[in-house]
């Protein structure tokens, strides 16, 4: 009877290997070396914001961490005064674990009929909203989130990487990943600047990543079923995919009922003129496709 028993054991231990094993495939999402080019590139390229140095967390289809990176912004530095002299990236500490929250909301949250990125959930949770308190739901689990050796933050061997961070985070930053054939197979957070330069950042990251763009968003459905976006007016016609939409009227009322307000941060760039091209413009060549000409974007009062 003890050894039945102890075979019982050993197979239900395999299964559950299985099933982890399973779960934690990151084979169908960028890996580390993919999403450390791609966020690199869009970093330096003034998308808005404080041109800040970045993080960015890539999450499979089970909200499973499959790759963290930290990316330098330039050699022209950053807003707040010249680079860091870390040529490796020196972002804000704090925003690795929102980075990975990020991507675990639009990978929970979107679906093969609704793509939805963190930016689309503002409005819906505030108090009145849709989906007020959706942001209190399913923690960040600060056993993965600060867990290992500091030291290997950002790097190929993260101690996030292979573990479910958990979060819901609801502000720009977070992109589902849809490939080819137009299936959810992950999702990428980006962290480090404004909510409205993540946003930036994170849409251009992913147009940077080869197979995983926003025009895979309308595959795989058509019609109302690929609707893959919010309405910005009430019509099919107003669906701009998963971008961040600002229509919060001086009432603070959404029309969309899934606006972000403006981030509006005292002599940042202008997050919005970047981001009103993703509506207009065919990014899937990434960040060449874009205006960044830093007249457009940048301040015209000095600072000083």
């Amino acid at each position: 009877m003890k050894k039945i028993v102890s075979l019982v054991a050993v197979a239900t231990l395999s299964m559950g290997s299985a099933s982890a094993f399973a779960a934690n495939d990151c084979a169908d999402v960028p890996d580390y070396a993919e999403l450390k080019a791609a966020l690199d590139t869009a970093t330096a390229a003034d998308l808005g914001g404080l041109n800040f140095d970045m993080w960015g967390t890539v999450v499979n289809r089970n909200g499973v961490v499959c790759a963290v990176a930290k990316s330098f912004g330039g050699a022209e530095g950053n807003l707040a005064g010249g680079d860091t002299g870390d040529t490796s990236g020196d972002p804000w500490l704090g925003s690795r674990a929102i980075s990975a929250q990020k991507a675990n909301t639009a990978v929970a949250y979107s679906t093969q009929f609704l793509a939805l990125s963190t930016a689309n959930l503002y409005s819906a949770v505030q108090p009145g909203g849709s989906l007020y308190g959706l942001q209190h739901s399913n923690p960040v689990d600060p056993r993965v989130a600060y867990r290992g050796n500091p030291d290997h933050y950002g790097s190929a061997n993260d101690p996030m990487v292979g573990f479910k961070v958990g979060g819901v985070n609801v502000f720009g930053g977070g992109l589902p990943l849809y490939d080819g054939d137009g299936v959810l197979v992950g999702a990428i957070g980006v962290s480090g600047d404004t909510s409205c330069a993540d946003h930036n950042v994170g849409y251009m990251t992913r147009e940077e990543l080869t197979g995983f763009g926003v025009a895979n968003l309308p595959a795989h459905a058509s019609g109302f079923g690929g609707l893959k976006g919010w309405f910005t007016d009430g019509t099919l016609d107003s669906v701009t995919g998963d971008n961040i939409i600002y229509d919060i009227d001086a009432d603070g009322v959404s029309v969309s009922g899934f606006g972000h307000p403006l981030c509006k941060v005292r002599f940042s760039q202008n997050e919005q003129s970047v981001s009103d091209q993703f509506d207009t413009t065919d990014t899937s060549a990434g960040v060449s496709s874009l205006t960044t000409d830093k007249s457009d974007i940048w301040p015209t009062v000095d600072p000083s």
